[in-house]
């Protein structure tokens, strides 16, 4: 005979499992988005510095085709998750998507938005060095953390808001700039500074409100993040396009869409598409603050990277000061002591 004390361990257990699979799922998307972010910085910086005849390929063209791999990807897991059926695939896609208009509008702003943000952040790198663009823009995970807060409701705990502040000094100090880089940096005109300080300032908020408007969208439905992230691609690739032909409409027209494509391009091509899949992971099994962890810590590795591969760069004192001050944020943010504290809300 069953009693009701061996339901209560049998729930109990289920419950157990169930968070064990949550915290599991959380953590591996999280460290699969660390190597995916280092791999495209990586990648993408030898890509544009590689020196090659004939014209280098358009970043904006690698945006668009980075939207459209994306949509093919999610088209083929809903196909998985509909059991390899067309007439399910056909049906959960009209269902879900051209059934619901107003639904799959709301996915214009996020897009739109991130389609404003890559143009910023070229504009930025156009105009500041690397250190200060990368210390700049952590400023996105401040942005995150309070655009989480409004929007959301999501309450922090004094250690997360204390880990907010560590990691932003830890960051500074990984990216302090070299005696090197701040000479680089004052050849270039207060002008062209401001702009650049300015375009990567207005990224970090629409970073930051793209990404928590888009977790308030999955959590708030039961559409499936594969869904969502086609309806997502979609308007990115007609916004990307946009950029194509405003921006680059000169240089398409001479040398053509793929000018300067090549291995590695859709290398740089396929990570892109697999860092947008993984972050919409990252937002389903955690939140946005943590995927600024997750970011913040791959800029250590690419720093690492760079050092002992690529050669380009010497570590300081303050480099391993900053690295540990972001490590300690990282564990700090995930900490739950058991007398728990009085949330505070901004």
């Amino acid at each position: 005979m069953i009693t009701n004390q061996d339901n209560t361990v049998v729930q109990d257990d289920a419950e157990k499992n169930n968070q064990e699979m949550s915290t599991n799922l959380k953590y591996l998307s999280l460290s699969i988005l660390v190597f995916q972010t280092t791999s495209l910085v990586l990648t993408m910086r030898y890509s544009r510095t590689l020196k090659e005849e004939g014209p280098r390929y358009l970043s904006s063209t690698a945006v668009v085709l980075a939207e459209l791999l994306k949509i093919f990807t999610c088209i083929l897991l809903v196909y998985k998750d509909s059991k390899c059926n067309l007439r399910a695939l056909n049906r959960v896609l009209h269902d879900e998507i051209l059934n619901k208009p107003m639904e799959t509008l709301k996915l214009a702003i996020p897009s739109g938005i991130y389609t404003l943000q890559n143009n910023l952040l070229y504009v930025a790198l156009s105009n500041l060095d690397a250190a200060t663009y990368q210390v700049t823009y952590q400023l996105k995970i401040l942005t995150t953390a309070l655009f989480s807060v409004s929007m959301l409701s999501k309450k922090l705990g004094v250690y997360q808001w204390l880990s907010l502040v560590i990691l932003m000094t830890g960051v500074a100090f990984v990216q302090w700039p070299s005696d090197s880089q701040a000479t680089a940096a004052k050849e270039h005109s207060a002008g062209s500074q401001f702009v650049g300080l300015m375009a990567v300032l207005i990224a970090c908020f629409s970073s930051g409100f793209a990404g928590v408007y888009f977790e308030k969208i999955l959590k708030e439905t039961k559409q499936s993040v594969w869904i969502r992230n086609i309806q997502l691609g979609f308007f990115g690739s007609i916004f990307g396009l946009m950029g194509v032909y405003i921006y680059d409409g000169e240089q398409l027209s001479k040398n053509g869409f793929f000018q300067g494509y090549n291995k590695l391009t859709w290398i740089v091509v396929v990570l892109q598409a697999l860092g947008g899949l993984v972050v919409a992971a990252v937002i389903k099994y955690a939140d946005n603050i943590l995927k600024g962890f997750a970011t913040s810590l791959s800029i250590i590795l690419s720093t690492l990277i760079s050092y002992f591969w690529l050669q380009d760069f010497v570590p300081t004192s303050v480099f391993f000061f900053g690295a540990i001050l972001v490590i300690a944020a990282t564990f700090l943010y995930g900490y739950d002591p058991k007398p728990a504290g009085n949330p505070i809300k901004a």
